[in-house]
Parts: C-alpha cells; structure tokens; sequence
C-alpha cells in the first residue's frame, strides 16, 4: 500500500503536476493531496481551503494547493533506532568567515539596542545520490515526532522537510500554538543542562507571543517550559492555547509569522536586517506550511432513552499550521540546505556557528546515511 502511495506521487511529479505529501507529528497516516492543473494559486485572506505554502517574507503571497485529490495511508513504522553518526559536508567551511562577520554585525545592532535579538542563517549546497522520493521516506522513518513533507510546483520547485516547530492549530475557535527556542546538542539521553543565553531567548518568544495576540484571544493559558528532543537537537518548548476572537485567521497569521524564533525582535526591524545582510533570498525557508481550512465531518450515532438512536453531526473547521525548519530545496542534483541560530546578547560566534554545523547535520544525515 505505502508503496503504491510513494507511486502515484512520483508519477505526479513525472507530470510536473503540483503535489504534497506529509504526516503530522506522532501521527502513522501519510496524506497527499494532487492538484490537477499546473496553476499558481496564492492565499488572498486565509478563508481558502487547501495546503498553504508560505514564505518567510510576509510582504510575498502564500501559495496554495488546491485539493483536486486528496490520499491517504498507513505508514509502516519500524520500531527500532536508526544509527546516528555525525556528518559534515566538506564544504560546510567555506561560508564561515561571511557568517561570522554578520554574526558580529548583528551584535553591534544588539549593543547599540537596535535589535534585542535577530536569528541568522546560511544555506549549504551539497549534491546528493538520493531520489527525494527515497529522501521524503528517510524523513518519516527518521523523524516520526516532526511534521514531515514533500512538497513541489512547478512555478516555484520541490521542498522537503521534517520540522519540529508548530505555527498555529486551529480548530473552530480553540487555537494552540508555541514558542521553541535554545538549542544543545544531545548527548546521550539525559536531558541537557540550559545556560542562561538559551533561557533568556525562549523567554523572549514567548514573551512576544503573548503581546502579539493579547488584544486578539481570550482565555489565553501558558504552559510551562519543557525541554523536547528533535533528532540529535535539545530545545526548550513553551505552549500557548486559548480563543480566537472576534478578529479572522488572517490576523493571528500576521501577528504570530515571523516569530522571533525565526526572525528576531523587534520583529520588523530584525526582519529588515535580516533582508539586508543575510545575502541570499530565504524564500520558504522560515515560512509555514500546512492545512488550511480542513473541514471534518463527524457523525455518530447519539443514544437516547425510549427514542431511535439518533445521529448527532459536528462540523470542525480545522487549520494546522507549521514553521518551515529543517528543510532543503531539491534543484536538479543539487540540494540546498538551510540552517539558522538566534544571537542575543549572550552569543558567541564562534559557538553559533557550531550551532549551524550541528543544525546541517539532521538534513546531511537523511541526505548521506546509508542507514535511513
């Protein structure tokens, strides 16, 4: 079954028709959905239906895929480890001097109390001997708690992912979204101890979180700060739920992307410095992607005492959105990968530049490891 599935989206890529297959985190079902004609559609006020596509930069309009045809499988998953090795590219150097300097630019901002904190990046271009129908099944079998996906159209190209990092879940009224910041490396199973440049960040995330949507929710709760492991990565996770108000998914959208865990605070102004010094087009790197508008249709029987049963139907709308990280863009045989770290106050180069090489790793992994 799962592979016939990996079938009719190869065939849809052989069309050049646009496609996307994914599965949500902890989930066993793959989904896809074909659209059947090669047009570009763009998301207009987020009441459209379908799998939306967005780019880091808000100012650009977000595809989407139409759902012309909509599939679903199990997925088989193997319950046992993978082998995890580190491997680096051996051109992974030879940006260091450029992203070391803007790394430095940006404290300066930091110093001078421009920024309080701006997230940069860098992308890494290797070739690869894989096929990204057998890289997309990599990512399900290595990362089965990431949102996971294959996605291409012709007009803009193929992108792969398996991200750890939710946007925003809606279901009628009720959203849940989370800030996901500070990153170390994991070392065996023990859960890592946070230095204070890691805490002070994710504080900051969710700290604007709750500014951003303050006067657009209600009964807003937070959670706690717990520490999630994605793949050989720590992070410090914080979770935010409650109501939408009288304002649309538009405005929740605008107020939450791009979050600081992407971009930076202030957020136009690190989005600005951003565009200016990182010296390449992010495009969807640091976007969102995900269901846009899924209706579910559920009816079931209601018993009722010395009455017919009764069937009882609930309509939900449900959006589930996704913050496009650990992803590369597939150009030919060559596979771009991009990888990113927040500097604050407390950064040091040198140590944010290690943080990069160790981010590149998860997709290299997938990419070169003979074992996935």
């Amino acid at each position: 079954m799962f592979l016939n599935f990996l079938d009719r989206i190869k065939d849809q890529l052989e069309k050049g028709y646009p496609l996307v297959a994914y599965r949500h985190p902890k989930e066993v079902t793959v989904k896809a959905i074909f659209q059947k004609d090669k047009e570009l559609y763009f998301v207009e006020d987020f009441r459209e239906s379908g799998f939306v596509f967005a780019p880091f930069d808000g100012e650009q309009s977000p595809v989407l895929l139409k759902k012309d045809e909509f599939l679903s499988v199990a997925y088989p998953q193997e319950n046992k480890l993978l082998n995890e090795t580190t491997i680096f590219s051996e051109f992974d150097d030879l940006d260091k001097d450029f992203h070391l300097q803007m790394i430095e630019k940006g404290l300066d901002e930091i110093a001078e109390g421009t920024l309080d904190k701006v997230v940069l990046s860098r992308k890494l271009e290797v070739d690869t001997v894989k096929t990204p129908l057998e890289t997309f099944h990599a990512l399900l079998r290595k990362y089965p708690s990431a949102f996971c996906y294959i996605w291409y159209h012709p007009s803009v190209g193929l992108w792969l992912g398996a991200t750890p990092e939710m946007l925003l879940q809606t279901e009628n009224k009720r959203f849940k979204t989370m800030s996901l910041a500070g990153t170390k490396l994991a070392v065996g199973e023990q859960g890592p101890q946070w230095d204070k440049k890691e805490l002070e960040e994710q504080g900051m995330v969710t700290e604007f979180i709750e500014a951003a949507l303050a006067d657009k929710v209600t009964s807003m709760t937070v959670s706690d700060t717990t520490a999630v492991r994605a793949g050989n990565l720590w992070h410090l996770k914080t979770s935010v739920s409650g109501l939408i108000g009288s304002c649309g998914l538009k405005e929740i959208i605008s107020a939450l992307h791009p979050t600081p865990a992407v971009c930076g605070l202030p957020k136009l102004k690190a989005k600005t410095f951003i565009l200016n010094n990182e010296n390449y087009n992010r495009e969807y790197y640091t976007g969102f992607l995900g269901e846009l508008n899924f209706r579910e249709d559920q009816r079931r029987p209601q018993p009722r005492r010395n009455q017919e049963n009764r069937v009882y139907r609930t309509v939900k709308n449900k959006t589930a959105l996704y913050v496009n990280l650990r992803c590369l863009q597939w150009q030919d045989k060559k596979v771009m990968i991009y990888v990113g770290g927040g500097i604050t106050n407390g950064s040091v180069p040198e140590d944010e530049w290690k943080e990069t090489k160790h981010k590149s790793g998860t997709m290299l992994n997938v990419l070169f490891n003979k074992n996935y």
